[in-house]
């Protein structure tokens, strides 16, 4: 190379050098006040996982696509993947860029120690939520426990000896005495097994869903143009141009709907439109569903997704059940979780019922759009507070704000909890056609793949869920080998 490609060189170098320092000092000053703003009125010292949350917040503020493509060039950037370390990363590059540009380097080049001390974070608030991980994968397994796990220890115990490694009991189902049995049971298997098997307890929160239904036949479906009355309280009631009716399981669901405000059923593979308003009673006509239909039945969920309800995240039920579950916890679910404020709520509840000894685990269920925008201030919130995770609950969240969406808010919510070293759980239909009916389909399995960046996956019940367990213990590890988080770590291939 001659003088000449040295001195272009050079100078690309050193441009891109300046817009580096331009880019560090504007997310450096734009993060200051969020820092502030996150640490509230406590005057506590500042997190450096917040700190980092904050930096990466400004820094993701900026379209830096072009910049990367030119510092690829170079051999430089990490810049996809930095979620972890924003300052370190941007330090590195700065460095780099300077001995390019044979100019003086601005500030020292971080220790390896340094640059991957999110990732040390990470693992550490990990292993303080769901325990310590098995040694063949870094990405724990949850299993949702059925009604019949209460009713002995070997179901429980044949999951953690396949590879369950954190036990969630839905306290929308069972009672006080099956939930005691069966933490009591995952408390033995642990034992038996030698291995960290915690308990999350999930609290319900208002979920709609339908109550009583009255159908023309048992064989209805309900068809693009039908019409279904929501009846706020009492039998649902028909009439010979609305053949179909479901009571609600929250009646003010029905109060505080408009004309226009969409409806989605069954984790939004039915939705409709609100037609007509009558006192206590609602018409809505169905615009999309499945080819084949969907059938109208109990107990199955309901997404409102342009109607404010102003609920509370925690209902008289919730009060009750956290007696039972600051007794037998690890972690609580908490669901609807929208707000920092909804935090203190909770901590309020669980004062008065006398957990002040002990610290459980939280794990934020983020399901709603309210949510994904308070992410950030949440996180900061729950942080100060002790272990804390987030759920990525894919099937009401996919509801709320569209199908289309899910995969791209997905992946922000695992940036956001990695910038802020807080574990991610990755839930809803995780190999949901293994887990009933035996065999996977090919997109589910490359789903459970995907899901190897989360500190989590969690598996719904089924007749088929210890064979899931084993299959994605496997399949965890293998891709253990492969990625971390957002990172090949290029192991090498044998395949050709």
């Amino acid at each position: 190379m001659n003088s000449q490609d040295f001195r272009r060189e050079a100078l690309q170098a050193s441009a891109l050098l300046d817009e580096l320092l331009a880019l560090r000092v504007a997310v450096v000053e734009a993060a200051t006040p969020l820092i502030a703003g996150f640490a509230g009125s406590e005057g506590m010292p500042a997190d450096p996982a917040i700190a980092n949350l904050a930096h990466y917040l400004c820094l993701r503020h900026h379209d830096l696509r072009p910049l990367q493509r030119r510092l690829m060039c170079l051999g430089l950037s990490s810049l996809g993947r930095l979620e972890s370390r924003v300052l370190p990363t941007l330090d590195a590059v700065i460095v780099a860029l300077a001995a390019l540009a044979g100019r003086e380097k601005p500030m020292a080049m971080p220790s390896e120690a340094e640059f991957f001390d999110g990732e040390v974070r990470l693992e550490e608030a990990s292993s303080a939520l769901f325990g310590k991980p098995p040694a063949n994968r870094r990405t724990r397994i949850m299993v949702t426990l059925p009604s019949e796990a209460a009713d002995g220890p070997d179901f429980i115990l044949d999951l953690a000896r396949r590879g369950m490694d954190v036990a969630r009991i839905n306290c929308a189902h069972d009672g006080p005495d099956a939930w005691r049995a069966m933490a009591g049971f995952a408390r033995a298997a642990a034992k038996e097994t030698g291995r960290d098997i915690t308990v999350l307890m999930d609290i319900a929160g208002p979920k709609i869903r339908t109550a009583a239904v009255a159908l023309p036949d048992k064989k209805a479906r309900l068809q693009a143009g039908d019409r279904i009355r929501l009846v706020a309280s009492g039998v649902p009631r028909t009439c010979a141009d609305v053949v179909y009716s479901a009571g609600v399981s929250l009646p003010e669901m029905v109060t505080r709907l408009s004309v226009g405000d969409r409806v989605r059923y069954d984790d939004g593979k039915l939705e409709a439109v609100v037609e007509s308003l009558e006192d206590g009673e609602a018409v809505v006509r169905v615009e999309k569903t499945k080819a084949r239909g969907s059938k109208l039945k109990p107990e199955k969920g309901i997404n409102l997704p342009d109607t404010a309800l102003g609920l509370s995240p925690l209902t008289a039920k919730d009060e009750t059940d956290l007696v039972t579950v600051i007794e037998c916890a690890d972690m609580i679910g908490y669901s609807f979780v929208s707000r920092p404020e909804d935090i203190d709520l909770l901590d309020s509840m669980l004062e008065r019922h006398g957990m002040a000894d002990r610290t459980l685990g939280l794990i934020a269920k983020i399901e709603q759009p309210e949510a994904v925008r308070n992410l950030p201030a949440l996180i900061a919130k729950a942080r100060r507070r002790g272990p804390f995770g987030v759920m990525i609950a894919r099937g009401d969240l996919a509801a709320e704000i569209g199908f289309e969406r899910l995969a791209e808010m997905q992946e922000e919510i695992l940036w956001i909890s990695e910038a802020a070293s807080v574990p991610a759980v990755w839930a809803t239909q995780v190999l949901e056609d293994l887990v009933r009916e035996g065999i996977p389909t090919r997109g589910e399995m490359t789903d459970a793949a995907m899901a190897a960046r989360a500190e989590c996956v969690m598996l719904n019940k089924g007749p088929a869920v210890g064979q899931a367990v084993e299959l994605l213990d496997r399949l965890l590890a293998r891709m253990d080998e492969h990625m971390f988080k957002k990172t090949p770590t290029l192991r090498a291939l044998k395949s050709w």
